[in-house]
């Protein structure tokens, strides 16, 4: 049975759906917050907290799983000096959706922020 097996279909296969997270996910390490679909922002917040997780704890066994979830190693390195360590006491809920407002004009997608909590 597939009970609770559910992914988000925000792309139209399975590769380009994990392209999309690996991206969305170094782009909220680099900049600390992005701006994009709340579908998309629910998709990447069990992926990036897993991430997030992994980065509290600083071992190359670690890092060399965080690379193969990212593919880029500035992110990874990022990941691990900087967000790791300000999570380091925290149990979880690492990061926060924000909705907002406004529709996007071009489509009527309901857009949100996706950020690091403080």
């Amino acid at each position: 049975m597939r009970h609770q097996r559910r992914k988000y279909k925000i792309g139209s296969s399975p590769s380009h759906r994990r392209t999309l997270l690996r991206n969305l996910a170094s782009e909220v390490i680099d900049h600390g917050k992005i701006k994009t679909t709340h579908t998309k922002c629910q998709a990447l917040k069990p992926y990036l907290e897993k991430l997030v997780t992994l980065a509290k704890e600083d071992t190359v066994a670690n890092r060399r799983l965080a690379f193969s979830k990212l593919n880029n190693r500035l992110a990874v390195q990022k990941l691990f000096t900087e967000v790791g360590v300000k999570f380091k006491n925290r149990p979880g809920g690492y990061t926060r959706v924000l909705k907002l407002a406004d529709a996007r004009l071009g489509d009527g997608a309901n857009m949100s922020y996706i950020a690091f909590v403080e």
